[in-house]
């Protein structure tokens, strides 16, 4: 059901036909191509970096395109399993979603969370201290890459709050990979780092799960 993460990595047949190595691909147009581990093992290592963050720092949710929808409800519309009906100023009504983290059919918008895949305090710690109050905007309304947000039951994302993948994972064993292929994909988008105890738990969940190539967009 989640069609549209399904289709994001497929490889360009050009730069395998010609024979270049995935992991040092980057095509003319900015995308990363290579597989999950490689994508975790090109993750620059630091220390977090915490000191300053607030939540406030990420403007969000804008209405970038100016249509009355901002980004929660641009999300809502994008991942409906069942369209909700749009009202006046985008309200949302009825609809179906399913929240992959805990594999839930959720009736209707009201029970549902934006989530950040890598959250805005992560962000923070891993980079995004030293953006530009823009780029900081940019992020936390990342339309443009479909990983970057994703609609959830309130009670995982809640759950998960701000925590890395050392701290935290999603409650369906199912969605495990899917959520490290997500979370790698974001921060190496972002050029975001993982501090040491990250890294190692990345790297062993990248064993256990399908070691698929993909094209990522640098932002």
């Amino acid at each position: 059901m989640t069609v549209k993460r399904t289709v994001i990595g497929v490889v360009s047949a050009v730069l395998l036909a010609a024979g270049m190595p995935a992991a040092a691909a980057h095509a003319q147009d900015g995308t990363r191509v290579a597989t999950v581990r490689e994508l975790v093992e090109s993750l620059p290592v630091a220390e977090e970096h915490r000191e300053g963050y607030r939540r406030s720092a990420f403007k969000h949710w804008v209405d970038a395109d100016k249509d009355s929808c901002n980004t929660r409800q641009e999300v809502l519309k994008q991942e409906a399993v069942q369209a909700p009906a749009q009202g006046s100023r985008c309200k949302l009504t009825g609809g179906q979603w399913w929240s992959y983290y805990d594999d839930t059919p959720v009736d209707g918008p009201s029970g549902l969370d934006i989530d950040h895949m890598v959250p805005l305090a992560e962000a923070w710690d891993s980079g995004a201290y030293g953006w530009t109050a823009k780029r900081r905007e940019l992020y936390a309304n990342d339309l443009a890459y479909p990983r970057s947000l994703v609609a959830v039951t309130a009670r995982t994302n809640r759950s998960k709050a701000d925590q890395d993948v050392a701290q935290w994972m999603p409650p369906a064993e199912d969605a495990r990979c899917q959520y490290l292929t997500d979370w790698v994909t974001v921060k190496t988008r972002w050029a975001l780092s993982v501090d040491a105890i990250e890294q190692r738990a990345l790297q062993q969940l990248a064993e256990a799960c399908p070691d698929t190539t993909l094209d990522v967009p640098l932002a």
